[in-house]
């Protein structure tokens, strides 16, 4: 397995000092939030992914996924009842599923709550089936590109859409395109599902529906810095022999994202180099 960071932790520095950092830290990865890219990251120019893959080359580190697809540009919704909205959603998807492939990246990791937002009563279901209609919009695209693309379940305290694992296999299974997926996010499961982070590897895994992770704890903090904890979440993944990659996402910094990613990787590499190796 990969050790990715996700890059919005070092936003405040250029990306190439990004690159450098976090190759430096042991990080064999960045993930990206397009959003840290630009105001409209589907539409950059060829000079600029140029520049992004030339930076990540000369640090040694690669670019492995994408996250946080649409927090730009702004007004976006996989759910509104708005044709015009979900049209252009729909169309930036699909350029952000060719901006992966280019930039070298193999998943998408669909998150982005605000856009995914379902009101309440009997407008939800309508909007729900919208959602899901997005993502089988976007599937053959992947498909074609050499990508996955992954439904992230996230917790009830950020959207009402998709907050188990079960919902979004089950979303997967109907949709039935190899190049969709679903993933595990850590903080998330911790506070919604009734299984641990561990115990859901161990259940999805098996089914290959699950191609992405990642780590965090429920504090929102990197992980290492709570009471969650990890060595059984890796022991899991070694144990069933996991390729992929892990992602750390932290959303509270501290003591700020330099630190945070530094902390994080380091809790992580002593974990790994405890495990027996099959």
């Amino acid at each position: 397995m990969r050790i990715a960071l996700c890059n919005e932790v070092l936003a405040g520095l250029p990306f190439d000092r990004q690159c450098a950092f976090a190759a430096a830290l042991g990080y064999d990865g960045l993930e990206l939030a397009p959003f840290t890219l630009g105001d409209e990251p589907h539409l950059l120019p060829a000079s600029r992914r140029t520049e992004i893959r030339a930076a990540a080359k000369n640090a040694g580190i690669a670019i492995t996924s994408l996250h946080w697809l649409l927090k730009a540009p702004e007004g976006l919704s996989i759910t509104t009842d708005d044709k015009a909205v979900r049209e252009r959603t729909i169309d930036v998807m699909r350029r952000l599923i060719g901006l992966c492939a280019e930039l070298g990246g193999h998943v998408l990791v669909h998150g982005s709550p605000a856009q995914r937002r379902v009101p309440d009563g009997d407008g939800g279901m309508a909007a729900r089936q919208r959602g899901e209609d997005a993502f089988a919009a976007v599937a053959d695209g992947a498909k074609r590109a050499g990508v996955i693309y992954c439904i992230e379940p996230l917790s009830k305290h950020e959207t009402g859409f998709i907050n188990y694992i079960a919902e979004a296999a089950a979303i997967v299974e109907r949709i039935g395109s190899p190049a969709l997926r679903t993933m595990i996010d850590c903080s998330a499961a911790s506070l919604t599902e009734t299984q641990s982070p561990a115990e859901l590897i161990g259940q999805w895994l098996p089914r290959r529906i699950i191609a992405h992770v990642h780590v965090n704890d429920r504090n929102r903090r990197g992980p290492g810095q709570g009471d969650d904890l990890f060595a059984p979440v890796f022991q899991a993944l070694e144990g069933l022999k996991y390729d992929g990659i892990v992602a750390v996402e932290p959303f509270d910094y501290v003591p700020d994202g330099p630190g945070s990613a530094a902390r994080a990787i380091g809790y992580i590499r002593g974990i790994l180099e405890t495990l027996p190796r099959k």
